[in-house]
């Protein structure tokens, strides 16, 4: 039986996105450079062309709504990493706060999201109290989340989905230091936070495991979420490798990595997924310099179907996307090629490699244990 799951990298529906939908929280930023949330969409504005607010709650998703109905996706996963709220005292010393207004939640709808990955460097940005009507909002839209809560147990809880006739999937989310989550964050027996993980220790890895088998039962499939490294670079740590692979060797299906603004290698380790990094997916980047050569403003769908019974890898289609004026639209040609080329040299390492396909998405090719 397989299961057709659709990942990617961080949605930052918050501060410039959501002042060009339909219900703008107040725009006062306290960014060392930018106070107003609107200077964002000027600048994408002033790189490509004017943006038609207020934008249809739909709008955002572009080109990908199409994708992922055409691929016959049973379970949309993302990396959510803003604050849904309209509280207005910040996270104290915190450079980059990003909320989006809780009537702005169907921007997340829209695309049928079934479930959120929390455990990140933003999610807390607006308090324990935008955390709090962050969790409320989700669970009045019915979208599943996993990675923050009122305590560590909570925060731990995974996200348990239950796509029709094929079982369980469990999607647990945690938060590594590493990519810029205040370690006072971390959610305790007693007070509200996120998922924090203590290291990437082989010692970590097991501890966590354990905690995941807790919650499984027969049959589930485990998809672990983790934030971990920073923006910019596309060296690979060893300890998240080694992280990564003892995830797989204790029963999980896919090990799903984010924090990167770009695309980083892939990993197949005993027949099952590893993204090392996805890069970004929804931000309002655009008309901001630096770093070009990297290519944040590329982004890619993971449509992956896995063999439900054994967690197996069957088959990664990996399509190019690239926002322009605030939405998602299929990547030219060179920029597809372009990425192909980029997977082949950082997944050399892995034995991974992606072949372009005549409608200019990728195929993840790789070679069985």
């Amino acid at each position: 039986m397989l299961l057709r799951l659709f990942l990617c990298g961080d949605v930052m529906t918050g501060r410039g996105i959501d002042q060009a939908l339909p219900h703008p929280v107040n725009p006062v930023l306290y960014e060392p450079y930018v106070r107003d949330a609107r200077e964002y969409v000027e600048l994408a504005e002033k790189a490509h062309e004017p943006i038609p607010r207020p934008l249809s709650l739909d709008y955002i998703w572009g080109d990908a709504l199409r994708g992922l109905e055409d691929a016959q996706i049973d379970l949309r996963l993302v990396n959510l990493e803003t604050a849904i709220t309209s509280a207005e005292t910040p996270w104290p010393g915190k450079g980059i706060h990003y909320r989006m207004h809780p009537q702005n939640i169907g921007s997340l709808s829209a695309a049928r999201i079934d479930a959120c990955a929390l455990a990140n460097n933003h999610v807390l940005d607006w308090g324990y109290q935008g955390l709090s009507e962050t969790l409320q909002t989700l669970d009045a839209a019915g979208i599943a989340h996993s990675g923050a809560g009122n305590d560590a147990d909570e925060a731990m809880r995974p996200a348990v989905l239950s796509p029709a006739g094929k079982g369980r999937v469990l999607l647990f989310s945690f938060g590594s230091k590493t990519s810029g989550i205040p370690r006072g964050w971390k959610a305790t027996s007693n007070s509200p936070g996120v998922n924090l993980l203590d290291d990437l220790s082989d010692e970590t890895a097991a501890r966590v495991c354990d905690q995941m088998r807790a919650y499984q039962q027969s049959g589930d499939l485990v998809v672990a979420s983790i934030h971990w490294g920073g923006n910019w670079g596309y060296e690979i740590p060893q300890e998240q490798i080694a992280f990564a692979h003892r995830l797989i060797e204790e029963g999980v299906a896919v090990v799903h990595g984010h924090s990167s603004h770009h695309v980083k290698g892939i990993e197949v380790f005993k027949s099952r997924l590893i993204l090392y990094g996805c890069g970004d997916f929804l931000t309002d980047y655009e008309g901001i310099s630096g770093y070009e050569t990297l290519r944040g403003d590329l982004a890619l769908m993971y449509l992956i179907e896995l063999d439900h019974d054994s967690g197996e890898l069957m088959n990664a289609r990996l399509v190019p996307m690239q926002m322009r004026q605030f939405q998602l639209r299929r990547a030219s040609a060179a920029d597809a090629k372009s990425l192909c080329n980029l997977l082949n040299q950082l997944g050399a390492k892995f034995s991974t490699g992606a072949k372009l396909q005549s409608d200019n998405s990728l195929m993840l090719e790789w070679r069985p244990d």
